[in-house]
């Protein structure tokens, strides 16, 4: 139980005190009126003894009373009904709540605190007032009375008759059969004659005279003058005199029932149609029969017509309250006790003194000797105190019971004057004067009578006093004997049918328990007496049983919380709107954030409705909030119910303050870090064969990777505008931010471009949700970024369409449980600073068959897709968390978190805006196949643009075309086919030889130091204006490998006129190309042993090529023609088809290869570029009837392109160390030797069949030859992974490039030939040896001199070369040592002898050749690509 202010050793003597009846006169009862008070009241402030009291008790001890209280009221002669007493109780309660800013009691139980309140003066009002009104009863004596007091005036004209008047009154009510109501103690009730003394008006030498009077006839101890209103109350107060009455009256005046008070009050009766004015201690001002007092009802008398049924518990109880009118409203401002001054107030006091003192105290202690003599005098003779003495005091036998009639309700009913009656009357006297010991006894013995009797009601009373008075015992004798007071309960209860009786006994009991910490009894016991009958009590005691639970030692904190939750409902069902809020509210504490939703939500629900219905909308609409954000497991009609009671609530608020700001609203969710805002206009759609560029859209999912490699592009075009330098304030450009971009820095929009803001939904519930009226909610500052800030900045919050437009989305449909985003507009019109806030919406749910609670739709509320049943117009701001900042130390080890500015965009003047779209531009090639296509640049923006370039890390997949218009043909030239390349025809003659061009590689953008990657697109006049378009040419060429391929394009720009903000802008395009296998070519080159051409020039080479047809059909390809095989190369070219055959097209079916074989020749003085220029010269050897000029676009664009993309390749290069500088100069010097930088060109053409048409695809290949006798090809080789092997741990050696160069190297150094006729006819029979002249040729490869030796002395050792060539000598010098300038040849004249007829290989000698200005020689042996054969003839 929670917290008293009494303690139980006080509380149950101020509840159990001698009652004192007043009987007023007229008179009397004008001079308290004068004060706004009845007599009974005047004396209530005082009705306490200041001091001890003493009294003897039958045995002459003297026996100390403290803190006596007596409690006087007027007579009334009707007990009070049920009906009056229960409203009277719930006027105490609802009038009884919590002080507001109470400082709530906090207590931590386990991993709970809670704050509770910790004392409930509701309960406690409930209780006093509970006791004060009971009913008296037959079967105890305790509020009996036990004295009268007669009032009279002193200004009456015969006070002395008025009292003879009031005592015959008395003595009617007491002893006249009429009235059972009220109830005496003793035949012979005290009379106490009060005489009332008007001090201001009255004449007090009388009133004393009278007094004296009264003296002589009542004696000294029966009578009082008392002198009241010793200031006149009309006039102004001087002094402020407290006002003790108003703490007991305070509780009637918040009932809003006057009773008790000031003036006549009004009870209106159906049954009678006149108006009876009853005074509020019952008494009428009317005289009828004579007397001055009628009593007819009792103050807390109901009407019979307002509550027919005297039930007051149920929801709509106390809605009739017409019996106790409320004309009163001033109550609050009357002043009790004008009249008195703070004399009078000892006055009164000191009468009470003296009443109790003289007159009541010794009455008490002669009844109690009385009493004792009685049963003294009988003691002893049978089986109790008492029992065999009941004929002397009951004058008849009590007749035999039948079993049945004993066992009725409450047992046999005692005459009044049965002896068993006469030790209760004792036992209830020495209870009131505070005597236990003797009252236990007393109870003790009469206990036993009655049950013996089977006067169940009798012992229920003694066992419940009984027990009381154990425990009140001084000095404990012997424990409280809980058992009594159980089965006294149980008795009322169950026997006697008398539930307040039971209740009594329980609020007694339970307050016993607890003063000795018996806290689960106590809850036990309260718990046992809630029932249907009362929802008020079962209420009060439940919160009483939870505050046992929480007070334990060990608090049970979730019973507390359960019996919270009974308690609230039973308040609820009782109308205790306030207090079952209050219950529900300190359940929640417990509940709140368990998991246990479903109670969470049942509570919430709850508070949510008292809340409304108290009209504390806000309370409501939080705690309707909860159960809607919370993830309900409710099922999906109670969560619309739920929802749409949210609705109704929130409604009502906001039309309390329609002009308030907006409120927010709990549903749907907002992933506020998905969400994405995105600057530009929506893609086109493609049209036709016009295919708009990709760009950057919301429905692209970020990829980091990608991301990255457009912010490469746009870095390394942004390096190139800018001379090679990224400015130090560049920062790449961001069209679509969302949770993954850095938005630390405002972003940038442009005016009459829209923002788009993809905001994120989900709704957690189970039924759908309908937003209507969406739109983004924005504040705006105009700003003048030009530097000049003369205009004022003035804050835009509202939405002004003329600043910035709004897109509202008019249904926004979420289904139930779906995850959805809403895409949302704003269309800047002027510069500034804008701000989006969040999102503004009107929320509803679609209009179901299920109502709740009477809440139905409202008619015509929505018209649209969906039927809206009720909705509510809010919002929810946008919040985005930046990220988790991480870079100082302090960072590392606090939280702190970086802004996040992606919903703040700066907007900037007006910028070009370029559209770029593909016109043909082809989804699938072959590998190498060329395609022409066309792009159109549009300018969609009112400013002109320039500086367009285009960047991608795929140069090689497409061309503009050259620089320069020769180069590039607009339009293909008439020929046999719409060619993309520039065509000649040529003469058949011509075929053989190869046709020579030559272009720069400049020409094509392919400079020294540029980057190839970035490529300016030659718009005419390199402006576009606005609302201007262009189409330009673009070839495009199938990437080598197969498969698909993504290329991605940036297209970047800028404006005529240089913004502060913006430098640049791009525009992204990805294209997706699908390509099939076509042709795959490869190709050597070696020197031709010829060592002298046509030119007489040295330095012929052999040009092999292999290109095989991989296509396996798929794309529709019959065959290949190779219609051309080009060269270009800075030195070489190619000077004519080596093995020509009949069939001039070289044709490829499926899987077939062709071997080509050319010569190569070194270009002539005048073609050869020189090392630094980029002139290449191009050679055409051409197998159609028509030339394609290799050196002009595309052709030349693409050579260049692959060129440029193979040499970003990483070379294998050598370290080079000082001490053995001229070592690696020699070497580099003989690896030069056998390089060459001839490049083939392979163009085809493919004849594809597709929907029973004919079409020609054309396309080039490239290889790119650098070494001499190495294989090169057209395709990339794909890496073998090398195979797993044991790991070795060995000591690294220093490890040092070679500086022997290879033999494959050194053979290249030095280039040999023998010139010797093929044939000799020699006569051996004439002479037997046959000497044959034989030139040695030696030509120097390299640029440097050479040191050679000649080694004649040669000889084959392997028996394989002797069978098959013979054996022959070299006559004459064996050794020779000459000198080769650069590119020198010279010739050594040898004869060979031979002896017999046969086959000879010449290719004996060796050659030695050392670098002139080296010490080491290379020994190199030179292999002849073939044998030197000689045939000897005999003639």
């Amino acid at each position: 139980m929670a917290q008293c202010v009494q303690s139980v050793q006080e509380l149950i003597p101020d509840s159990f005190v001698p009652c004192v009846a007043a009987l007023c006169s007229d008179e009397a009862e004008r001079l308290t009126r004068l004060n706004h008070l009845s007599f009974a009241e005047l004396l209530k402030p005082f009705s306490r003894l200041t001091s001890e009291v003493h009294m003897r008790d039958p045995n002459n001890q003297l026996h100390i009373i403290k803190n006596l209280k007596i409690a006087v009221s007027n007579i009334i002669t009707q007990p009070p009904q049920p009906g009056a007493i229960r409203k009277l109780l719930n006027d105490v309660v609802s009038g009884s709540q919590p002080a507001e800013g109470l400082v709530a009691n906090v207590i931590t139980a386990g991993d709970y605190d809670l704050n509770i309140s910790a004392t409930t003066p509701w309960f406690e009002s409930y209780r006093e007032t509970f006791l004060q009104s009971m009913p008296a009863s037959d079967h105890e004596f305790l509020n009996h009375y036990l004295a009268c007091m007669l009032v009279a005036s002193s200004s009456e004209a015969e006070p002395v008759e008025q009292f003879s008047k009031l005592s015959q009154e008395q003595h009617r009510i007491q002893h006249n059969s009429d009235y059972s109501y009220p109830k005496w103690f003793i035949p012979n009730t005290l009379k106490y004659y009060v005489l009332l003394h008007d001090v201001s008006a009255g004449d007090e030498q009388r009133a004393e005279s009278i007094y004296e009077e009264m003296k002589q006839k009542y004696g000294t101890q029966g009578c009082y003058l008392l002198k009241i209103n010793s200031r006149a109350s009309n006039r102004a107060s001087d002094e402020q005199i407290p006002d003790p009455w108003s703490q007991y009256l305070q509780k009637n005046s918040i009932q809003n029932q006057d009773s008790y008070e000031d003036g006549p009050c009004t009870i209106t009766s159906n049954k009678n149609s006149h108006i009876n004015l009853l005074s509020l201690d019952g008494l009428d001002n009317e005289v009828k029969d004579g007397l001055p007092n009628n009593f007819r009802a009792h103050p807390l008398q109901l009407d019979q017509s307002s509550d027919p049924s005297n039930s007051i518990d149920g929801p709509d109880h106390i809605k009739s309250a017409s019996s106790l009118h409320e004309t009163k409203k001033g109550n609050t401002g009357i002043i009790h006790g004008a009249c008195l001054t703070l004399t009078d107030h000892d006055r009164i006091r000191q009468f009470i003194q003296e009443f109790t003192f003289r007159g009541l105290l010794p009455h008490i202690e002669k009844t109690i000797r009385q009493l004792n003599d009685q049963l003294i005098s009988r003691k002893g003779l049978s089986r109790s105190l008492f029992s065999a003495t009941k004929k002397w005091f009951s004058g008849s036998k009590v007749p035999e019971k039948s079993i049945n009639e004993l066992k009725n309700t409450s047992g046999l009913l005692y005459p009044p004057e049965a002896p068993e009656l006469q030790i209760r009357k004792m036992a209830d006297l020495c209870f009131l004067v505070q005597h236990y010991d003797l009252a236990y006894s007393c109870y003790h013995t009469a206990k036993k009578d009655f049950l013996n009797d089977q006067a169940m009601l009798y012992a229920a009373g003694a066992l419940e006093m009984a027990a009381v008075s154990a425990f009140l015992q001084p000095g404990a004798p012997r424990p409280y004997p809980a058992h009594y007071m159980d089965t006294a309960i149980q008795t009322y209860r169950d026997i006697c049918k008398n539930m307040v009786l039971a209740e009594r006994c329980v609020l007694l009991s339970a307050e016993i328990l607890k003063s000795q910490s018996k806290y689960s009894e106590a809850a036990a016991l309260l718990i046992r007496l809630t029932s249907e009958d009362s929802d008020l009590r079962s209420a009060l005691l439940l919160e009483q049983a939870a505050h046992c639970f929480i007070n334990m030692k060990s608090p049970m904190v979730r019973k507390y919380a359960f019996h919270m939750i009974l308690a609230g409902h039973r308040f609820s069902k009782a109308g205790q709107k306030k207090h079952a809020l209050r219950c529900y509210c300190q359940a929640m504490q417990v509940y709140k954030g368990k998991g246990w939703s479903l109670a969470e939500d049942h509570i919430n629900f709850t508070i949510g409705r008292q809340s409304y219905t108290l009209r504390q909308l806000d309370n409501a609409v939080s705690a309707f909030r909860h159960i809607l954000i919370n993830e309900s497991k409710q099922s999906a009609a109670q969560q619309g119910a739920f929802l749409r009671e949210y609705l109704y609530v929130y409604k009502n608020v906001s039309q309390l303050s329609p002009d308030g700001p907006l409120p927010q609203l709990p549903l749907p969710y907002i992933n506020s870090s998905a969400t994405r805002v995105f600057f530009g206009h929506d893609r086109r759609p493609a049209d036709g064969e016009k295919q708009a560029a990709t760009h950057v859209s919301l429905d692209q999912e970020y990829d980091s990777e990608s991301s990255q490699q457009w912010r490469e592009l746009e870095e390394q075009v942004v390096a190139v505008v800018n001379k090679g330098i990224i400015p130090s304030n560049f920062h790449p450009t961001q069209y679509c931010l969302n949770s993954y971009s850095d938005n630390s820095r405002f972003p940038l929009a442009v005016v009459e471009e829209p923002i788009t803001v993809e905001v994120a939904f989900r709704n957690p519930l189970k039924v759908p949700l309908l937003l209507t009226d969406l739109s983004l909610l924005w504040k705006f500052q105009p700003k003048d970024f030009s530097g000049k800030d003369n205009e004022e900045v003035k804050e835009l919050v509202t939405g002004e369409p003329e600043m910035i437009g709004t897109e509202v989305i008019s249904e926004f449909l979420i289904n139930s449980e779906e995850s959805k985003v809403a895409r949302l507009k704003l269309f800047p019109h002027h510069i500034g600073e804008l701000h989006i806030l969040g999102v503004v919406y009107n929320l509803g749910t679609i209009q179901g068959s299920m109502t709740v609670d009477g809440i139905g739709a409202l008619p015509g509320c929505h018209t649209g897709k969906y039927s809206l049943s009720m909705s509510v117009r809010g919002k929810q701001d946008l919040e985005i968390q930046g990220p988790r900042l991480n870079n100082t130390k302090e960072e590392k080890t606090s939280i702190k978190y970086g802004p996040d500015r992606r919903l703040d965009p700066i907007i900037t003047e007006e910028m070009p805006l370029l559209e770029v779209f593909f016109i043909h531009f082809p989804t699938g090639l072959l590998c190498g196949e060329i395609r022409k296509a066309y792009v159109e640049f549009v300018n969609v923006s009112k400013c002109p643009l320039t500086g367009l370039k285009v960047v991608s890390k795929r140069p090689e997949f497409f061309t503009f075309g050259g620089n320069t218009a020769v180069l590039t043909p607009l339009s293909p030239s008439a020929s046999e086919n719409c060619s993309a390349y520039k065509t000649v025809v040529t003469d058949s003659t011509s075929v053989c030889t190869a046709l020579i061009s030559s272009a720069s590689s400049v020409d094509f953008g392919i400079g020294i130091g540029s980057q190839p990657e970035v490529i300016p697109v030659p718009l005419p006049d390199t402006v576009l204006l606005p609302g201007a378009s262009v189409q330009l040419p673009m070839w495009l060429r199938g990437p080598d490998e197969e498969g698909v391929h993504e290329i991605n394009f940036l297209f970047y720009y800028e404006s005529v006129k240089k913004q502060p903000k913006i430098r640049h802008r791009i525009l992204r395009h990805t294209a997706v190309i699908c390509t099939s296998r076509s042709l795959n070519a490869r190709a050597t080159v070696c020197r031709s042993n010829s060592i002298e051409d046509e030119e007489g020039r040295g330095g012929n080479m052999l040009v092999f090529v292999d290109v095989e047809n991989t296509n396996t059909s798929e794309a529709g390809v019959k065959e290949f023609h190779i219609v051309q095989v080009s060269s270009s190369s800075k030195h070489w070219k190619l000077q004519k088809s080596v093995n020509l055959s009949e069939n001039k097209d070289a044709k490829l079916a499926s899987r077939e290869k062709g071997k080509f074989c050319f010569k190569a020749v070194r270009c002539k003085e005048k073609e050869a570029a020189t090392q630094s220029s980029e002139k290449y010269t191009f050679a055409d050897i051409i197998f159609g009837n028509e030339q394609i000029i290799s050196s002009a676009s595309p052709c030349a664009d693409f050579f260049y392109r692959s060129l440029s993309s193979e040499l970003k390749k990483p070379q294998a290069q050598l370290s080079v160390h000082a001490e053995k500088q001229s070592i690696e100069d020699a070497v580099r010097l003989i690896q030069k030797c056998s390089e060459v930088d001839l490049n083939i060109i392979i163009l085809w053409k493919a004849y594809v069949v597709e929907d029973s048409k004919q079409l020609i695809l054309e396309g080039q290949h490239h290889v790119i030859l650098r070494t001499i006798g190495k294989e090169a090809f057209s395709y990339p080789q794909k890496q073998e992974p090398p195979e797993m092997e044991l790991l070795k741990f060995f000591r690294p050696e220093n490890t040092t490039v070679s500086s022997r160069p290879s033999v494959e190297q050194l053979s290249n150094l030095i280039k040999t030939s023998l010139h010797y006729p093929e044939s000799f006819n020699h006569p051996f029979h004439q002479k037997s040896l046959c000497l044959v002249p034989v030139t040695l040729l030696l030509s120097n490869c390299s640029k440097a001199d050479v040191d050679v030796i000649v080694d004649l002395r040669h000889k084959t050792t392997s028996p394989e070369a002797l069978e098959i060539h013979g054996s022959f000598t070299w006559l004459g010098q064996t050794q020779y040592r000459l000198q080769l300038k650069s590119q020198e040849i010279q010739s050594l004249q040898l004869k060979a002898c031979f002896v017999h007829t046969g086959v000879y290989n010449l290719g004996t000698p060796r050659v030695f050749a050392k670098l002139s200005d080296q010490v080491t020689v290379f020994e190199t042996s030179q292999q002849n690509s073939m044998p030197a054969l000689i045939i000897i003839n005999n003639v």
